[in-house]
């Protein structure tokens, strides 16, 4: 990534910050060129990592935490809770990912580090916070060639796994199940004729027919599901 789309990557970030910010005057995101958060206030930042293509670290350190609580209406603020929309809105920016715990924690080290960016939240009466990112590129993927594939899949051939065949569901009430008696008829969702679905260990992997073979059941294979059929 260009420096150029970096910076842009950053601010896009801060301002989504700012927008979702739990106070009562919007503050602006300004890029803060001297890092002045003591280190006092950094040992209690609001905290978070992004997990995605891109990966990130989030912190949040707040001036007057006070202010934060006229917002919320409450005195009783947990920090991570009231900034918890501000940091999802900022990482929902970043890409296609994971936010992890959002939690309070020593940001000193963040703040710190040369290749994270920092900006001030500020308002008409000042700085109220600071929000501190570093991005980080995600390792290169290095594909497998077959051999290695089947080398590795070779390890889990003696694996066994459940296969299971569903002919249908249906759903009942605690009253319901506690009232079936031995010649109780349960009606399942599928009608007759309609394929089975084939389950390996939960998912859905194949659809089929219900024969006959030797006078036990067994089905016939109809059809093949690929991975984005196969969620359910």
């Amino acid at each position: 990534m260009t420096a150029r789309a970096e910076t842009a990557a950053f601010a896009r970030i801060a301002e989504a910050l700012a927008e979702s910010f739990p106070s009562a005057a919007r503050p602006r995101a300004v890029p803060a060129h001297e890092v002045l958060v003591a280190a006092e206030l950094a040992a209690h930042a609001v905290i978070a990592t992004f997990v995605g293509d891109r990966s990130a670290d989030l912190a949040i350190v707040v001036g007057d935490p006070a202010t934060l609580a006229d917002a919320a209406g409450s005195d009783r603020v947990v920090l991570a809770d009231v900034l918890r929309p501000a940091l999802e809105a900022a990482a929902a920016t970043i890409g296609t990912g994971l936010l992890g715990e959002i939690r309070e924690g020593d940001a000193a080290g963040l703040f710190g580090d040369p290749e994270a960016e920092v900006y001030e939240l500020t308002t008409h009466d000042g700085v109220i916070a600071w929000l501190a990112v570093r991005l980080r590129e995600a390792p290169p993927v290095t594909p497998l060639d077959a051999g290695e594939i089947g080398e590795r899949l070779g390890r889990i051939n003696d694996v066994e796994m459940a296969l299971t065949v569903e002919v249908g569901r249906t759903r009942m009430s605690v009253r319901e199940v506690l009232s079936l008696t031995p010649g109780a008829v349960i009606e399942l969702d599928r009608s007759v004729g309609a394929p089975a679905d084939v389950l390996l260990n939960g998912r859905l992997i194949a659809q089929g027919e219900i024969v006959v073979v030797d006078q036990d059941f067994a089905v016939r294979i109809t059809r093949i599901l690929d991975g984005a059929e196969g969620a359910r």
